[in-house]
């Protein structure tokens, strides 16, 4: 006749369990790796273009330090304007950096009424005066510096833009009057950075913007139109 089995063959049939093993916390999940840091703008070249961004442009001949840090790093300084649509370039004969629209920018995009405007850069028109100056001193500078070099100061007596209006505008019979004119036009074209403010000797300098601001097409064509209109008024009133 069988026999039970015995308390301790049942413990002996029983799977045994290792403490070791079951003692064991489970394994944590390896961490996550940590994100790749970005390296911060250095402090001078934040400086400088934020004084880039505020004026618009930057002259070598007035800020050389800030001009230079955007100079040497002009593509990192185009990688932080890039989602704002927006580039830098580099005149290095002239000495300037100047902020422009960047050439993959859609017009059509722009949500107000105006579809050229781009959202960071208002578009200030100019009138016929102005873009009369503006022409008479872009084709004053750069033959300045055909004869003198690229680079160098254009200084430009006040009292000798008068008669290269009154070719276009005729006069207007008061040498105050058309002083008043021409300082009012010069105020306005400085706003733009385009000529320094009247010196004590009466001169003004011809900024390097200019030869970057206007179509110079557009602006000759200006010129031609107006002096054809002046000799037409002035064979009818003969």
């Amino acid at each position: 006749m069988p026999t039970a089995p015995d308390l301790f063959d049942q413990w002996a049939a029983a799977p045994q369990a290792s403490p070791a093993v079951d003692a064991q916390p489970a394994p944590e999940p390896p961490p996550e790796p940590a994100p790749e840091a970005v390296p911060a703008t250095p402090q001078p070249l934040r400086r400088a273009l934020q004084e880039l961004l505020k004026m618009g442009l930057l002259e070598q001949a007035s800020k050389p330090q800030l001009f230079r840090h955007i100079a040497i790093d002009t593509a990192r300084v185009n990688a932080l304007l890039e989602p704002l649509d927006l580039q830098v370039r580099v005149d290095d004969l002239r000495g300037l950096a100047y902020v422009t629209v960047a050439p993959g920018w859609q017009a059509g995009e722009a949500e107000d009424d105006d579809e050229w405007t781009h959202p960071l850069v208002r578009r200030q028109r100019l009138t016929l005066e102005q873009s009369l100056l503006l022409a008479i001193l872009r084709r004053e500078f750069l033959q300045r510096e055909q004869e003198g070099g690229i680079g160098r100061p254009v200084q430009i007596a006040v009292d000798s833009l008068l008669p290269q209006l009154e070719i276009y505008l005729g006069s207007t019979g008061s040498d105050m009057q058309e002083r008043k004119r021409l300082s009012a036009l010069l105020e306005h074209l400085r706003g733009h950075g385009v000529v320094s403010d009247v010196d004590a000797q009466e001169r003004i300098t011809i900024r390097p913007m200019i030869a970057h601001l206007a179509n110079p097409e557009n602006l000759q064509a200006l010129l031609t139109q107006l002096r054809a209109l002046s000799a037409d008024s002035t064979g009818n009133a003969t």
